[in-house]
């Protein structure tokens, strides 16, 4: 089998590419930039989904009988500044997956990872919140997957490629950056190794998430496209909500030191849904899919991933002041 992955250098990217490789499928993996460690599993192409060109000659080429379009532009924070270019990554790029499938007369099942973002702020009694919920996002990286969406329905409605939507709910893991428990293990590891002050700053304590295993989330991603009804949106999800205050307590009894948590505004979004809970019950009807990882287990891995990471930063800092000696 052929398994095109967009967005294969990043994090659900790397962690998927290996999954299908390990399935003995043959893949094809495009990014715009080359991934942090050596790609082993398949093959690896630099091209940016708004080539229409290039993306167009790659999938021609290629011809895939199954995709996971995972590139996009994802830093709701980052799509506020630049929203121009979250909407043309996301969008636009959907659309050049979709004609390039149509130009070379292809028609593999397409795994489109939508978002939880698309929902917005949902009131409690609506939580966790289900697939038939109106979409409300609440900045352009929201608004930019609400289009991706149903522009992935309207070309199974319109063209019969066979597309399932998949509305993926906070995922992390070791090899994450950006997110909050990575951020916040990375700054324990930090001050661990007395690189910063025993002061860990966050945000809102408060906002909840129900998150998932980056491992977890690839199984699902795998059993989507063997038994989902193609047409249709799914959430995909953790059954585990946490604060960020639990957050820092997993990480405060793994730490080695202790530290002082200190709120800071700057830290604050203003656009952050209160909570994000999905309803998982009609993917997991289908496919039988369950999340599988506790989150304590998955804090863990990533606080140690940190330190193998940090430390691999100190040693080579230590190597270039003796050269430079």
């Amino acid at each position: 089998m052929n398994v095109l992955i967009t967005g294969a250098a990043g994090f659900i990217g790397q962690t998927l590419s290996k999954y299908c490789a390990d399935a003995g499928c043959n893949v094809l993996g495009l990014g715009i930039t080359e991934p942090e460690a050596p790609i082993t599993a398949g093959e690896y192409e630099l091209c940016d989904v708004r080539n229409s060109g290039r993306f167009s000659a790659l999938i021609s080429k290629f011809r895939p009988d199954r995709v996971f379009h995972l590139a996009a532009q994802s830093f709701p924070t980052v799509s506020l500044d630049h929203p121009r270019e979250t909407m043309e990554v996301n969008v636009i790029g959907t659309i050049n997956l979709y004609e390039g499938l149509r130009a070379a007369g292809l028609s593999p099942v397409v795994v489109v990872a939508c978002s939880s973002a698309e929902y917005g702020p949902v009131a409690p009694e609506n939580l966790p919140v289900r697939e038939t919920h109106p979409l409300r996002p609440l900045h352009p990286y929201g608004v930019s997957k609400v289009g991706q969406d149903l522009l992935a329905a309207q070309y199974f409605d319109n063209y019969s490629i066979p597309s399932i939507r998949i509305r993926i709910f906070n995922t992390t893991g070791p090899g994450k950056t950006g997110d909050v428990c990575s951020d916040l293990a990375k700054r324990a590891v930090e001050i661990e190794c007395g690189i910063i002050p025993p002061f860990l700053k966050v945000g809102n304590l408060t906002t909840r998430r129900a998150l998932i295993d980056v491992r977890d989330m690839v199984n699902g991603l795998w059993k989507a496209a063997d038994s989902c009804q193609p047409g249709e949106v799914y959430n995909v999800g953790g059954n585990q909500i946490l604060a960020v205050q639990d957050v820092i307590d997993i990480i405060q009894r793994r730490a080695k030191v202790n530290f002082t948590v200190i709120q800071d505004s700057k830290l604050v979004r203003a656009c952050d849904e209160p909570v994000i809970a999905g309803d998982t019950s009609k993917f997991r009807s289908c496919t039988g899919w369950t999340a599988e990882i506790d989150l304590t287990k998955t804090i863990e891995d990533i606080i140690d991933w940190w330190r193998h990471r940090l430390s691999k930063v100190a040693v080579n800092r230590t190597c270039a002041s003796e050269l430079k000696d």
